[in-house]
């Protein structure tokens, strides 16, 4: 067999098996039946094989014909995927893209993004959600979404990392002079301390010594809450200390309305995802975003 013609008929034989006749795979295929025959004919020729018997009113496939249709059925469809990749690379980014992200990432980082995303490509509208909470990206219907994490869960999802920041433990200067400055984190058991629910264990926090040798803190759990943005406020407002990423209270800690706490220790890295359901046939719109956000917190 020539190599030149491994694929010859390969498209009409897996027609034939799942219409269950030649005469259905002529007519979706736009042929004569005697042409799908004849195909059919010369693959068996060409491989040395029978892969169909035939009676006059159905066929059935050999033993090597349900092995050879089963690789042709992932040849087909990884066929069709590249025309599909092709065909979408071409498309100008249109629809509805619906887009879940953490309420502080949003409206600190990503608001510029969007604006720009709107003026490159005006023929997509914006489906938003600020939510802290960890959305089911399929179940739920998203495209995408963008979520914070020290260590991101197994999940059949695609992530792809698009920013790194620290996170910090903050107090404000009012509650701090009020119920004095702890210097260790197990000091942490006698403070008023907000932790974020959306946590397997909200009450234990993790460091690391100055050697890098990992331990755990359970903190006195004042507040258990599912946003951050609330967290904040109620620490700003000289409640109690929280745990967050820089990019909740980047603006806060440069002002000196909070002040971090344990310098001497290594911050931990919380790294951003952007996770989505699936590599084939990502639309334009999806591809877009992803990229010029990649693009713009490469910046930062």
């Amino acid at each position: 067999m020539t190599m030149n013609k491994l694929f010859d008929g390969v498209m009409v034989f897996t027609q034939v098996v799942k219409t269950g006749g030649f005469s259905a795979a002529a007519e979706l295929m736009g042929h004569s039946t005697s042409y799908i025959s004849k195909e059919v004919n010369k693959l068996e020729e060409r491989l040395g094989v029978r892969l169909l018997n035939r009676t006059t009113r159905s066929i059935g496939l050999t033993p090597e014909g349900k092995a050879y249709y089963q690789e042709c059925q992932q040849l087909v469809a990884d066929a069709e995927q590249a025309v599909n990749m092709l065909t979408l690379h071409e498309l100008a980014p249109k629809g509805i893209l619906r887009l879940s992200t953490p309420v502080g990432f949003g409206n600190n980082y990503l608001q510029p993004i969007l604006a720009e995303y709107m003026r490159l490509y005006p023929n997509v509208s914006l489906d938003l959600d600020l939510n802290d909470r960890k959305v089911d990206v399929v179940a739920e219907g998203y495209d995408l979404a963008i979520r914070a994490s020290l260590q991101l869960e197994e999940s059949s999802l695609i992530c792809r990392k698009i920013f790194s920041c620290k996170g910090y433990i903050v107090a404000s200067p009012g509650y701090l002079s009020k119920h004095g400055r702890p210097h260790h984190p197990q000091e942490l058991s006698r403070h008023n301390c907000f932790c974020y629910s959306n946590l397997k264990s909200p009450n234990k926090w993790q460091f690391n010594d100055k050697e890098g040798k990992p331990y755990s803190v359970e903190v006195r759990q004042k507040l258990v809450c599912n946003s951050a943005e609330m967290e904040l406020a109620l620490v700003l407002d000289d409640l109690g200390i929280c745990r967050l990423p820089m990019f909740y209270m980047e603006e806060e800690i440069k002002s000196g309305k909070l002040e971090i706490l344990f310098e001497d220790l290594p911050a931990p890295e919380i790294d951003v995802f952007v996770v989505y359901p699936s590599r084939k046939h990502l639309s334009p719109k999806v591809r877009a975003f992803i990229d010029l956000t990649v693009e713009q917190l490469s910046k930062k």
